[in-house]
């Protein structure tokens, strides 16, 4: 009889420390600004950097991203126990972009394209060329 009491204990004990782990994992939002995230080409990059940094670094901490290109924001759907901000900066910037007030690094922002660089290196929409839209 004492082995059954004690059995039921132990799964209500791993019950319950399941459910806390379950219910600490709630997503969060991060709105993180970038001066050379302005066109299709640049969101298409940065996304795909993005999940696949997510699913080898990360452990599959990013689960949604939304951009407004007009602004050059991002705003990052992750959860604290697997990514952090500054994680997710961090891929950006390795990504070739700027993060808030992190730059980019150097290497792989020399590898982006002219349309994807910063406005004071001659990159950005070029005038009556709008690029935050998708080519059709």
């Amino acid at each position: 009889m004492k082995r059954i009491v004690f059995f039921f204990s132990l799964v209500l004990l791993s019950l319950s420390v399941v459910q806390g782990q379950v219910m600490s994992k709630k997503a969060e939002w991060l709105t993180i600004k970038s001066a050379n995230l302005k066109c299709w080409e640049c969101k298409e990059r940065l996304e795909k950097y993005l999940l696949m940094a997510s699913k080898t670094e990360m452990e599959g901490g990013i689960t949604q991203m939304k951009f407004n290109l007009l602004q050059g924001e991002l705003r990052v759907l992750y959860f604290p126990d697997r990514a952090t901000p500054e994680m997710i900066r961090a891929a950006i910037n390795n990504a070739g972009f700027d993060a808030d007030e992190e730059k980019a690094e150097e290497f792989a922002y020399k590898k982006l394209p002219p349309i994807c660089k910063r406005a004071e290196d001659g990159g950005g929409p070029q005038p009556r060329k709008p690029c935050h839209v998708p080519p059709l």
